[in-house]
């Protein structure tokens, strides 16, 4: 989808990925097949290139570091380094300010312990490294589930982090281009097995929560002179507190939605972004449901193009199909929210 809105504003677009026929080399210019910590090959794609991004958080930081000084890297690798480990993340958000679960660092066994003794049941131990979609994590709802939790620290240092009972979670992309930030509209994110579900867009929440977590989104952007865009995904209580929960240096799920129901995509905004192109202001044009399709969901979801001609069906070309594995997304533009959520369980494909 980045290597769509490249190529219309008239870009060439190559692609370093081990994947031999990967989603994006399909629709690219030129395909280096490497892995990501490969520094020749990276090396080959610099002298390649005018301008070099990564789009998820797994590239190695020092082999990226190598062809900073080759090739410009609008993103830098400080933010990349930052949300590759979790503690580092929280440092960086405590130090600017930013409303955080409270947490505790977690060496060995008898840290958690006495990690518990502070933050209570339940709580939630993380890997610092690695993990997504509920991937290195381990809830815990009381001292029968300590046993269990100890296999993430056979993986290295974890933290131990407080259970907040939000009401909502929410996410907020924003855009930089090292002159001026913008932000995307607010939106409600529903899970299912801590895999993203449903995006609504705009979220229902009140204006003085939505002006804070615009607030956020720019002390944040700012803090990390940020070229491209930023996920941060948040937690909203019942009471209105904001606690920040994670960083995605990238286009998010959460923010696919923006193709149709907004004047410009994020994919648009992040191209701009580290290309150094104004950015402008952002309008929802309708609010919007996002579902996502994940393995096991595939084929039903070809039985509905038929059936429903409103709907935009986005598949990625993946080549292999697992359960719990993004394969695409549907967006539905709307002027009734909740109609639209109840038509999606009435195909009975997500009921489960």
């Amino acid at each position: 989808m980045l290597t769509m809105s490249a190529k219309k504003m008239g870009f060439q677009v190559g692609v370093l990925d081990p994947g031999e026929n990967c989603p994006t080399a399909q629709i690219a210019d030129w395909h280096i097949i490497a892995d990501y910590d490969d520094v020749l090959a990276l090396e080959e794609m610099a002298r390649r290139s005018d301008v070099v991004t990564y789009e998820f958080e797994n590239v190695n930081v020092d082999a990226l570091s190598t062809i900073t000084g080759l090739v410009p890297v609008p993103q830098g690798t400080d933010l990349l380094a930052i949300t590759q480990d979790r503690l580092m993340e929280k440092s960086f958000l405590e130090a600017n300010n930013i409303v955080i679960a409270p947490y505790a660092t977690i060496i060995s066994p008898t840290d958690i312990q006495d990690a518990i003794e502070s933050i209570g049941y339940p709580c939630v131990l993380k890997t610092t490294r690695g993990g997504y979609d509920g991937k290195g994590q381990y809830v815990l709802k009381d001292r029968s589930d300590l046993a269990p939790a100890m296999n993430l620290l056979r993986e290295g240092t974890c933290e131990l982090e407080a259970w907040i009972p939000f009401e909502k979670e929410l996410s907020i992309m924003v855009a930089g281009n090292g002159r001026e930030y913008m932000t995307f509209p607010i939106v409600e994110n529903i899970h299912r097995n801590n895999i993203l579900h449903q995006t609504i867009a705009p979220a229902n929440i009140s204006p003085d929560v939505a002006s804070e977590v615009t607030r956020i989104a720019k002390v944040i952007a700012k803090a990390v002179d940020l070229h491209g865009v930023l996920a941060i995904e948040i937690f909203l209580t019942s009471s209105g507190s904001i606690y920040v929960n994670e960083l995605a240096p990238r286009p998010h799920n959460s923010g696919h939605y923006s193709i149709e129901a907004c004047n410009t995509s994020q994919f648009d905004a992040h191209i701009r972004g580290i290309c150094g192109w104004p950015l402008g202001e952002v309008t929802l044009l309708s609010p919007a449901v996002m579902v996502n399709i994940l393995g096991e969901d595939l084929e039903k979801t070809y039985q509905q193009i038929q059936r429903q001609p409103d709907w935009q069906f986005h598949y990625y070309g993946k080549k292999e199909s697992k359960k719990g594995r993004k394969m695409g997304h549907i967006t539905i533009v709307t002027n009734d929210v909740e109609a639209t959520k109840e038509q999606i369980n009435q195909t009975n494909i997500w009921l489960r």
